[in-house]
């Protein structure tokens, strides 16, 4: 199978683009920074031979606009739902990867009767501290001033598993082409937006959905105890730790990530 003809609709001061695959029940699938909707094509193919996968371009990634300014959870949510809206999709399970599962979080707190599930990959609850805030805004200000390249290189070395940039260069160098449509806009837009990220913590103790939580243990920027304490805060989430892949864990293992979360989604009652 193959995606539909890429779809583009506004929302607010930005146009984003998605694609679906498949049909059935709805599977959205949003990806990590710095990359866009093709981390999750190899999973949403697998997927769509029972469910329809709606794989969007989050704003300033891919072929998303970044609109003005910082883009902002809440912004992203927004997005989100123009999306569904736009897609036709009344109830679905939402996926997230890294930033995916930040945005997640805001769009729980703002439309969850239209979340059926949760698969939440390589992510975390905790909003950065003063370091990691810091650092973040570094960057942006870095690459406004000297280009994405050296950047997005360093990047890949820290968010691409040592196993897979060892044994699959072959996917190691896709993952890094992905980068490659980032703007230097989007860049700063993404970076400020993920600083100024609001603390998730008590939001999980709130989540009663299915929840399938992914970690790859050869992640550097989110580790085991952050997914760990996303699985003991929602109640009756699974966990799911996945051998020799990074933070990119749902590009980089996409055979064992797709066969977990078709059993999860087959198990699922879609009411």
């Amino acid at each position: 199978m193959c995606f539909n003809e890429a779809m583009r609709v506004r929302s607010g001061d930005a146009e984003l683009e998605y694609h679906v695959l498949g049909s059935g029940p709805a599977v959205v699938l949003l990806h990590p920074f710095p990359a866009h909707h093709g981390i999750w094509v190899p999973v949403a193919e697998t997927l769509s031979v029972r469910y329809r996968c709606v794989v969007p371009d989050l704003r300033g990634h891919g072929a998303s606009e970044p609109g003005g300014g910082p883009a902002t959870m809440q912004k992203h949510a927004e997005d989100l739902e123009r999306i569904c809206r736009d897609a036709g999709v009344k109830r679905a399970v939402f996926a997230g990867s890294s930033i995916g599962g930040y945005i997640l979080f805001e769009y729980w707190r703002r439309h969850r009767p239209r979340i059926a599930g949760l698969v939440l990959c390589g992510t975390r609850a905790q909003a950065d501290n003063e370091q990691v805030r810091t650092a973040r805004l570094q960057s942006a200000e870095d690459v406004q001033k000297r280009g994405p390249d050296a950047f997005l290189d360093s990047m890949a070395e820290k968010l691409i598993g040592a196993t897979t940039r060892r044994n699959r260069p072959d996917l190691a160098a896709e993952a890094r082409a992905f980068m490659s449509k980032m703007s230097v806009a989007g860049i700063v837009a993404i970076q400020q937006g993920m600083a100024a990220r609001p603390d998730s913590v008590e939001t999980l103790k709130t989540i009663d959905v299915p929840t399938l939580i992914i970690h790859g243990d050869e992640d550097l920027g989110v580790s085991v105890s952050d997914a760990e304490l996303m699985h003991r805060s929602i109640r009756g989430s699974r966990l799911e730790i996945i051998p020799q892949a990074g933070h990119y864990v749902v590009f980089e293992q996409q055979i064992a990530v797709a066969r977990i979360i078709r059993q999860f989604l087959d198990g699922l009652s879609w009411e």
